[in-house]
């Protein structure tokens, strides 16, 4: 993954030599000053014949007329998008368009190979709580995102790498925009991080590789890391990982990074599933579909790479991720359905179903993140039941918690980054369905409620911390399609989880 070059420009955006000049306008027929009278004829033009009215995801590319005898603009391409009318719509709306605006300029980039673009910020957007910047550059950032490392470049034509650089042409307030595209890079790099991550095959991205990327960021950003081996994960009581590494040649780890300012009073844990792959173990997947239990892995990937925004942005609040990791597969020494295990804090399952093995790693996790650094709140990502899919689709990503206060403020911080959440009832009822005859519970609690009862499973393991685990199965990939989300893994969670650190002094107070 190539890093874009942003830069921020006062100056008039009519001097831009580049390859494609982005205008951006809205249903009021929005043009951005200029002098050059071509090119405002030529945008005029548009919108008198109705080839262009400004709705929302319009767009139109096309070439600028030149005039010999007068200066006129030098761009090679001007592709002009439109954004509706968003006078009438809500913020997180708002977002949401503006991030698509930002996508359907990279994919015009893509299509006419240009990398090096240009964007005009209108002035509109000033009226609407904040500059758009943000917003539009994690839709270009996002939507240049490919993941070719492992085909062969085409020989017979040219191959686009993707945008090297973009400038961005605003008359005003340069120095709170400089701020917001950098909130945006940060962000939209660590969510293309996870996604690098959930792209890569289970071959190529096992327990080793997540230990290796978790140091190598420790290395770079002066952050605290700790990998447990095998060895130390069974001293310590852990039979949730070890039972569901039994069937696998690849040993476990368990992956600890840590971003502690020399003085905190608060510390929120993030603990992620890193399931490389997950063939079901005895309790065998079916053949169809199976390619994608790569991206089990995908909670993993986002708490680590959230860490990359932490690490750079230094919040004075201690952020600890914990990641289990291991894949569960069938070998001679697998789980059997029916076997009992142990976990951290000394609870006993009932293995009843061994493609239920995520709850069993997150399980040891959490009991082992809680007690150790005794966090104010905690956060679990994983893609941990089709359940979810069953009931939300993939649009939005589920949500249990034990406390209401807590899941509030994060799904204020999903709706703000366009991953929207939607909280499950997690009462009970649904705990006593674990319930188990031989053990203190059983790992599932049958097609019924299946979400909600992984999340009474993980509940045992956190005490009386706030905490919410959100299941991500459902928009871990094949998200809802937008222009800035490409084919594979989506990086969901992690704008999320950097928002909500970001804003953690307004938002730990539940």
């Amino acid at each position: 993954m190539n890093e874009t070059k942003i830069v921020v420009s006062g100056k008039s955006f009519e001097q831009y030599r580049g390859s494609l000049l982005a205008i951006i306008t809205n249903e009021d027929k929005y043009l951005p000053f200029c002098t050059d009278k071509l090119l405002k004829k030529q945008l005029t033009k548009m919108f008198d014949t109705g080839d262009f009215s400004g709705k929302k995801n319009e767009l139109i590319l096309f070439y600028p007329a030149v005039d010999k005898r007068q200066d006129s603009i030098s761009a090679k391409r001007i592709v002009q998008v439109g954004t509706g009318n968003l006078s009438t719509e809500s913020q997180p709306v708002i977002n949401e368009i503006l991030r698509g605006v930002g996508g359907l300029i990279a994919q015009n980039a893509e299509k006419t190979k240009s990398e090096d673009i240009a964007i005009v910020l209108p002035d509109f957007l000033k009226a609407l709580k904040g500059c758009g910047a943000e917003q539009i550059v994690e839709g270009l950032l996002l939507g240049d995102y490919r993941f070719i490392k492992y085909k062969k470049p085409a020989t017979d034509k040219k191959t686009f790498s993707g945008i090297k650089k973009i400038t961005i042409y605003c008359k005003k307030d340069s120095r709170v925009i400089r701020r917001s595209v950098n909130r945006a890079q940060l962000s939209s790099q660590a969510a293309l991080k996870a996604r690098d991550m959930a792209n890569e095959p289970g071959n190529l991205w096992t327990p080793q590789h997540f230990a290796a990327f978790a140091r190598k960021l420790a290395k770079k950003h002066s952050l605290k890391c700790k990998i447990y081996d095998k060895s130390q994960i069974a001293r310590m009581g852990m039979g949730g990982i070890i039972g569901v590494n039994q069937g696998s040649a690849t040993p476990p780890k368990l992956i600890v990074l840590e971003h502690t300012p020399k003085k905190f009073s608060k510390t929120i844990l993030l603990v992620g599933k890193g399931l490389t792959f997950d063939s079901g173990g005895i309790s065998i997947k079916p053949a169809s579909g199976m390619q994608d239990m790569k991206y089990d892995m995908c909670g993993g990937a986002a708490v680590l790479a959230s860490m990359h925004s932490v690490a750079q942005e230094k919040p004075d609040v201690r952020v600890v991720a914990v990641v289990p990791s291991t894949d569960n597969m069938s070998g001679s020494k697998a789980l059997k359905p029916g076997d009992i295990i142990t976990h951290y804090n000394g609870i006993t399952s009932e293995v009843v179903n061994t493609d239920a093995e995520g709850r069993l790693i997150l399980a040891d996790a959490l009991a082992f993140g809680v007690k150790k650094y005794k966090p104010d709140c905690v956060i679990d990502l994983a893609t941990l039941t089709g359940a979810v899919i069953i009931g939300l689709g993939h649009h939005r990503t589920g949500m249990m918690t034990n406390n209401d206060a807590l899941a509030e403020q994060l799904k204020q911080s999903g709706e703000y980054c366009g991953e929207p959440i939607w909280q499950l009832p997690l009462d009970e009822e649904y705990t006593n369905q674990i319930d188990s005859d031989v053990a203190d519970i059983k790992n599932t609690g049958g097609k019924a409620g299946g979400s909600i009862t992984a999340a009474a499973y993980l509940q045992k393991f956190v005490d009386k911390t706030p905490w919410i685990h959100l299941d991500i199965a459902g928009t871990a990939w094949d998200f809802t399609k937008k222009s800035y989300i490409t084919k594979g893994a989506s990086g969901v969670g992690v704008r999320t989880l950097i928002h909500f650190i970001r804003n953690w002094n307004k938002t730990l107070n539940f």
